[in-house]
């Protein structure tokens, strides 16, 4: 009888701590044991000396999330997760997005039915609280940090998610208590809204001027005010997706003063600049549409910078999929509409660590450990899920990614969403998964997907291990 119901042999081990070489064997979907000539598996692959990461936890991502007719996301659990696997993310964090009058109870229970038995990678899920009643202050949001949803989101801006300062800071204050994570998307509403009709006023409504409604200081200045409210209620919190130059001074700012400021940063923001939003105007912009919008080259690199220096916890792809030829998606009832009106969000699920790895780990411009750190250990810790996700260590779930290093140009072709466009094609990428194991199954082998009914579980999640440890915060 074989010790493993597996061994990955010959592997350049990645963590966010070290590199080395080790065979990894693996039983019953766990890791148990790193070493070197470890006795013969059931099955064996044998990496070949190629670098071996932890599988990707991709903690903000949009899978199957409701919108208001005639609009509807592109991917579900089904083809979200299909494409995460195929990019080496093994994990998934996407939101339970309460509407305003419905109970956070409704839309966990909801997003529950959207994901079972579909689901190819594990996930947990992130709460969106748009209406914080007593209720859910006092009774909803508590139990359900209790029981593993310990991470939520808070809107600045879109009229039926934003909250007011007010309603920000009780929020704040429950994940104060009870020792949750607090994630702002900060963009002031009001500046965007005053932009906006201006813009259209003038007859400036091609998908361009989406990011002239937006510039940084929109950002900036809603970065500002997320951080002054959490430094009231004396709360950490995690601004996600920060743009650019004018955003991460603030958060400098904020850490200089001792202040607990989180970030997240996306491809969108390395890869992507204001002109793929069209310098005319064409519709064709509209495929690259989302909030905050990509600024411009020297913005690349204050991001990159940010990766680098410590500044950015978290990379994730805000995967937010819209088809663009599409009465459901870019063309809501198969229109050309003014740019307030395309849907927000570009697909990403499946390109977001590739991106990386090709430009940053092989391009010289981040350590393979930082990658890791940045791509799988810090979401797992920032969102209580680490050690079991997030890390290539005994006793950890066997969630692994060989990589291939190899040059090809990316097209949609390439890709596993159920999205008619990439905003990435014609990129040059270095490396692909050449493997991708999940609990120690194979669900990608470089060619083909590899489903199995029921593989991805729902995941709960303890209190997020990056926090302080703060007295008299609830258990």
């Amino acid at each position: 009888m074989s010790t493993f119901n597996l061994v990955v042999r010959n592997a350049r081990v990645a963590t966010a701590a070290d590199t080395f070489s080790a065979d990894i064997g693996i039983q019953a979907g766990r890791i148990v044991q790193l070493g070197h000539g470890l006795a013969k598996g059931a099955r064996e692959i044998d990496a070949a000396g190629r670098v071996v990461t932890p599988g990707g936890v991709d903690a903000h991502c949009h899978l199957d999330q409701p919108m208001a007719p005639p609009v509807r996301m592109a991917d579900d659990f089904d083809t979200g997760t299909r494409a995460a696997a195929c990019g080496g993310t093994t994990t998934v964090i996407p939101f339970a997005a309460q509407e305003k009058g419905q109970s956070l109870r409704a839309a966990v229970a909801d997003y529950h039915q959207r994901a079972e038995g579909k689901a190819h990678v594990d996930y947990a899920f992130h709460l969106i609280v748009s209406d914080p009643t007593p209720q859910v202050l006092e009774e909803e949001l508590p139990a359900l940090i209790r029981e593993g949803y310990t991470s939520f989101k808070i809107y600045m801006t879109y009229d039926d998610l934003k909250l007011g300062d007010g309603q920000i800071l009780d929020v704040l204050a429950v994940a104060r208590q009870h020792g949750a994570m607090a994630m702002i998307h900060a963009e002031n509403a009001d500046c965007i809204e005053w932009l906006t009709k201006r813009l259209e006023a003038a007859g400036r409504t091609a998908p361009r001027f989406h990011a002239h409604s937006r510039p940084m200081l929109v950002e900036r200045e809603a970065t500002h005010r997320a951080i002054a409210l959490a430094e009231l209620v004396d709360v950490p919190i995690l601004i996600v997706h920060v743009s650019g130059r004018e955003a991460v001074e603030q958060i400098r700012w904020a850490r200089a003063h001792g202040l607990s400021i989180f970030a997240e940063t996306c491809p969108q923001y390395l890869f992507l600049t204001a002109a793929d939003l069209g310098l005319d105007d064409s519709y064709l912009g509209a495929r690259c549409v989302c909030s905050p919008p990509p600024r411009d080259k020297s913005n690349q690199e204050v991001i990159w910078a940010g990766l680098n220096d410590g500044l950015f916890t978290v990379f994730s792809s805000d995967h937010a999929p819209f088809r663009y030829d599409d009465p459901q998606g870019k063309k809501p009832g198969g229109e050309e509409v003014a740019f307030r009106h395309i849907p927000n969000g570009i697909p990403g699920i499946e390109t977001r660590m590739p991106l990386l790895y090709s430009e940053g780990v092989l391009g010289g411009r981040m350590t393979l450990n930082r990658f890791v750190e940045l791509t799988a250990t810090n979401p797992a810790k920032t969102y209580g899920l680490h050690p079991r996700k997030g890390t290539i260590a005994v006793g950890s779930d066997a969630d692994l990614v060989v990589w291939d290093e190899r040059e090809f140009v990316l097209s949609n072709h390439h890709l596993h969403h159920n999205v008619d466009y990439t905003p990435y094609a014609g990129q040059r990428l270095r490396a692909w998964p050449g493997l991708t194991l999940i609990g120690g199954e194979v669900v990608w082998d470089g060619k083909d997907f590899h489903p199995r009914a029921g593989r991805g579980r729902f995941l709960t999640c303890e209190t997020p291990s990056i926090l302080p440890r703060r007295a008299g915060v609830a258990a």
